[in-house]
């Protein structure tokens, strides 16, 4: 099982088998419709929540203006409350750097919170590699680890599984992990909740070694903050010996004040909770209180790729909260495997094409994955403007051109497979700067439209096999317009 989901099948190829999984289709749409419900009423409650949402633009965007200065200051403060910051170019360079953390404490086994990051480089894998064991503490994570699966939603990771699924699987795979489910579990919420409480507690006591990811970092103290709604998060922080904190260069945000916007805006627009259960902060070290190791990881990993792009780097505002996953029909309808990433849905069909580029099949496939609707842009809590990089994608897919890799300026090649769009756009740009000619053929396609088929053949079949083509006007607009005087004539 691979974290970044290398080698699975093109976005179309994967959400045509997805879709046609009845049982997968039904849990995605009871999850999502009544997440998306409960969303929707906790945003209603807050009077300036436009206010709030372009504030945490405005912070986002600053403090990707001053990404350099920012992360300067926060290393300069974690070192001087205690910690010790690693600074990793690659998922590579991040996995070598905490299995050599945790072999120098001297323990085989790690407890690990939730974390996109560490999701995103695969460092369960590496550490199984080096003969290290990581536990899932989230219960939707532990649910998919028991269940050698991977995770389809950034919020809930195991939102494809119903309640018998996952009665299923704790009575068939706890025992090889630890606990054994209880005898005769069954799929209540409170049952299975209990029997993963169980089995987690003799883990938390245990570990002597955390691994978590962090929700926001705080540049002028050098503050980390991880919000959660079970605890489990904050067992891991607090009863290891040694924390590791694998974390994206763009969470971090300048200053507590700034932590204000996105501690009203995250829990409402993920988990629609007026406020976290838990909101576990730590700074550095301190005898006596939790860890006496702390050690930061800072992970770029294609993040200043994106943020040399004006267009694309507007995904590094984003906060994880999944409110696109859940209002995106393309998403209820494909599930989250089919976006072959740790990070699908919308955020993630603009998010992993600039991390990892678009050579491959599945990466140039992303960015097609929408029908532009614009409603993840609509419930974005710091108003990333999908649509927009979704068209700036495809077209980097389609013509190619310049972009930065590994912090090198190269040119992209045009993806094999779009000659005929290709064709059909530059037509398309030729006969709009040439009003004459643009003019004609609106005539000529007005007076043959009862000619023109309700389908199109070779490469525009598979459009129109599910829509119709726009059936033309009796005559071109600008005709129209001519003919009746702006509409006056008759109008009114």
């Amino acid at each position: 099982m691979s974290g970044t989901f290398v080698g699975m099948p093109a976005f179309p190829e994967a959400a045509r088998a997805a879709v046609a999984d009845a049982t997968l289709r039904g849990n995605l749409r009871h999850a999502t419709h009544t997440i998306r419900a409960k969303r929707a009423r906790a945003v209603a409650e807050v009077s300036d929540w436009a206010e709030l949402r372009e504030a945490g633009k405005r912070i986002k965007d600053h403090t990707l203006r001053h990404l350099d200065r920012y992360l300067v200051q926060l290393e300069e403060r974690v070192t001087a409350a205690g910690g010790t910051v690693h600074w990793a170019a690659d998922a590579e360079d991040a996995n070598r750097i905490v299995v050599e953390l945790v072999r120098e404490t001297g323990e085989s086994e790690v407890v690990k919170v939730k974390s996109m990051a560490t999701q995103e480089i695969g460092l369960n894998e590496a550490l199984e590699a080096a003969g290290i064991r990581a536990y899932e503490t989230d219960l939707a994570e532990l649910i998919v680890q028991l269940g050698d699966d991977r995770p389809s939603h950034i919020l809930v990771p195991a939102i494809h599984r119903n309640r018998g699924e996952i009665r299923d699987i704790f009575r068939r795979e706890m025992s090889e992990w630890g606990r054994p489910a209880p005898e005769g579990l069954a799929d209540s919420p409170a049952e299975l909740a209990e029997a993963a409480r169980l089995h987690l507690r003799e883990k938390f006591l245990r570990a002597r070694v955390g691994v978590s990811g962090a929700n926001f970092m705080v540049a002028e103290t050098g503050t980390l903050v991880v919000v959660e709604s079970e605890g489990n998060g904050r067992m891991c922080l607090t009863l290891p010996e040694t924390l590791i904190s694998v974390v994206g260069i763009e969470k971090i945000v300048p200053t507590w004040r700034d932590l204000e916007v996105f501690l009203q805006t995250l829990p409402r627009s993920s988990t629609a909770e007026r406020m976290n259960p838990y909101t576990s902060t730590w700074t550095g070290t301190t005898d006596g209180d939790g860890p006496t190791a702390f050690h930061l990881v800072l992970l770029d990993n294609g993040r200043t790729d994106a943020l040399a792009d004006e267009v694309g780097r507007q995904a590094l505002r984003c906060i994880r909260c999944s409110a696109c996953l859940n209002v995106c029909p393309v998403y209820e309808r494909a599930g989250g495997h089919a976006y072959g990433s740790v990070y699908p849905g919308p955020i993630g069909a603009i998010l992993i094409p600039q991390l990892r580029g678009t050579a491959s099949e599945i990466d140039a496939s992303l960015p097609y994955a929408s029908s532009l609707c614009g409603a993840c842009y609509e419930v974005c809590p710091v108003a990333i403007d999908i649509p927009e990089v979704l068209v700036h994608l495809r077209e980097r897919v389609v013509e190619g051109g310049p972009v930065v890799r590994e912090g090198n300026r190269v040119v992209l090649k045009p993806a094999k497979g779009h000659a005929a769009e290709r064709a059909a756009m530059r037509a398309a740009r030729w006969a709009f700067a040439r009003p004459g000619a643009l003019r004609t053929g609106q005539r000529l396609a007005s007076r043959t439209r009862r000619l023109h088929p309700r389908t199109l053949p070779g490469p525009g079949k598979a459009w129109t096999a599910t829509r119709e083509l726009p059936a033309v006007p009796p005559e071109p607009f600008r005709d129209w317009w001519r003919r009746t005087g702006g509409g006056k004539e008759g109008g009114e």
